[in-house]
């Protein structure tokens, strides 16, 4: 058996099938989209090279700095929910009553597809015979906004369904890596004086913070690519007031069919999402140490 895995032909046959995969699935498809973003070209006919002209346009466009103005604001609230993820996770990995129940409720988003999420959240939104409206009401507010159609507060009504989401998956995650911390370390800490406070910040979250590097960079990074539930519920209005930069690129290629912007616009968001990971580890690189005196 040696002898076959140190045969380094023998390990490159074994990879070459998942090697060619990715690089039908991932890796052709954006040198592909690069190459389309130095054309013309309307998804049809004959495509005419233009060169950098798409990316200049792109550079020029408010439309869409406005977009990615959305998605980094988006970023900033999904980085933040972490926190609140985070402490409900340590919450359901105490020893609590009807914590196992709990844990099921969170999970029920990751069950639903978005498109039955946007639909949900749309009954909720409705102006006049939604839950939210229907409840203010109740309480005493004469006039309740239309969430969804009033430009100046429609993007904060969405990050709420798209938080709510992914707060199962991320508090499952955190679970998960709770949940695999040697409880002989916390009852060392105990026995040494360490309180509930000092066992969670000094024990757990330094034992917990590769996972949480990297949900850092799952949250933010999808959230700057996210598309789905805002194309469902808004399809980026009122006047482009909830597009996105995955929205704005949906409309270039298949609404106004210059498939040469969009794929400037998605492959340029490739470069941005590769940033923004590259800084995230760069600032989130640091070595882990266990103090609770």
């Amino acid at each position: 058996m040696d002898k076959v895995m140190s045969n380094k032909k023998i390990i490159a046959l074994y990879v070459l099938p998942s090697l060619l995969l990715i690089m039908a699935i991932v890796y052709i498809p954006i040198v592909l989209t690069g190459y389309y973003g130095l054309n013309e070209w309307n998804g049809i006919g004959a495509m005419k090279f233009i060169g950098l002209d798409n990316y200049q346009a792109l550079i020029k466009d408010k439309m869409f700095w406005s977009s990615a103005g959305h998605s980094l604001l988006l970023a900033v609230f999904s980085g933040a929910s972490l926190i609140l993820y985070l402490i409900v996770a340590m919450v359901l990995s105490a020893k609590l009553k009807g914590a196992n129940l709990f844990r099921k409720i969170y999970l029920i988003p990751m069950l639903l597809s978005s498109v039955a999420i946007a639909q949900l959240w749309l009954k909720i939104f409705h102006p006049t015979n939604g839950i939210l409206n229907s409840l203010l009401e109740s309480i005493g507010v004469a006039n309740p906004p239309a969430w969804l159609a009033e430009p100046s507060i429609v993007l904060f009504a969405l990050f709420i369904p798209i938080l709510w989401q992914y707060a199962g998956f991320y508090i499952l995650i955190y679970y998960a890596a709770l949940k695999n911390i040697p409880a002989s370390l916390e009852e060392a800490a105990k026995i040494d004086g360490a309180n509930a406070f000092q066992i969670a910040f000094k024990i757990k979250l330094p034992l917990a913070m590769e996972v949480i590097k990297v949900t850092i960079v799952l949250a933010i990074v999808g959230s700057l690519k996210y598309f789905d539930l805002i194309y469902v519920m808004t399809d980026g209005g009122p006047n482009g007031s909830s597009e996105v930069m995955a929205s704005y690129m949906y409309h270039q290629a298949f609404r106004a069919y210059d498939f040469g912007y969009g794929s400037a616009i998605g492959f340029f968001l490739l470069i941005i999402c590769l940033v923004v990971t590259w800084i995230i580890r760069k600032l989130t690189a640091s070595k882990d140490t266990i103090q609770y005196s």
